[in-house]
């Protein structure tokens, strides 16, 4: 499916959300309720894909069929006169053996696939949750990774690069995810120049493999960020990469939040 060409000209869509299936505060029919009452053209559901480790934000496999059986109801209900429904998913790249590519998740009949990395492997081959809050995530550099800030976001996006190389996804999530975390640790990092030729080299990546990237606002209202941060839009754009807007609502009435500013900029960095 071309995502980018199902929307067209809409604004009112949401690719990136979360329910009762995984870590969301909400049942799928409270989010198509929400969706449209807004108004919405389009409405993508994307669970935390089931996880080859430990984990409790990812959906169970069980859960899979249930999942997709009610994203098919609620396509033929009512609310699916008013909006586009989507069956997808976030599936977390743990790995060559665990991500979008293998045959688990490419035999899935969804519409569009997430990829997204939210853990990294330790020195010892331990994949740790980089994700959450920056106290547990402080606490993770200590008991985890021996304190070596460099070695986890070099390794996180060592991780990026390799989901991005095998492919099987339409589009990456967040894929500065580390910043936001790792800035909390090391007050600046992501403004160093190193820092910032991770993410050129990424961005380079997407572009190549063509897949789109999103503007994700989940954390803008909490903690004044954007996923990827805004002094990497031009760069985005400017390789030509597809853009879509995503709020990563866990909430319905997240659905929408703190859309409109990068729409906006979006608009302006094309010339619209």
């Amino acid at each position: 499916m071309d995502i980018i060409k199902e929307l067209g000209d809409s604004r009112l869509y949401n690719l990136h959300s979360h329910t009762q299936y995984c870590d969301g505060k909400a049942r799928m029919e409270e989010f198509a309720e929400a969706a449209a009452k807004a108004g919405f053209t389009h409405y993508g559901y994307s669970p935390h894909s089931p996880i080859c480790v430990e984990s409790d934000c990812n959906m169970a496999e069980s859960d899979v069929p249930v999942y997709l059986a009610e994203v098919d109801r609620i396509k033929r209900s009512a609310y699916g006169e008013k909006v586009k429904f989507y069956a997808s998913m976030e599936i977390d790249y743990l790995g060559n053996h665990w991500g979008p590519a293998i045959p688990y998740f490419q035999d899935m009949p969804l519409d569009y696939r997430i990829g997204s990395v939210h853990f990294t492997p330790n020195k010892h081959g331990e994949f740790i949750a980089i994700d959450g809050a920056a106290s547990d995530f402080i606490r993770k550099m200590h008991d985890y990774f021996s304190d070596d800030i460099r070695y986890v976001v070099e390794k996180y996006y060592e991780q990026v690069h390799e989901m991005i190389a095998a492919g099987g996804f339409d589009i990456i999530g967040h894929f500065d995810k580390i910043g936001h975390n790792g800035s909390h640790y090391a007050e600046g990092l992501d403004h160093e120049e190193w820092y910032n030729d991770l993410i050129d080299g990424v961005i380079a990546h997407i572009a190549s493999a063509g897949i789109i990237a999103e503007i994700n606002t989940k954390a803008k209202k909490v903690h004044n960020r954007f996923f990827p941060d805004e002094r990497h839009w031009k760069k985005v754009v400017d390789a030509g990469i597809p853009v879509v807007v995503n709020s990563d609502a866990h909430h319905p009435t997240l659905i929408n939040t703190d859309r409109d500013y990068p729409l906006n900029i979006l608009d302006g960095l094309r010339g619209l």
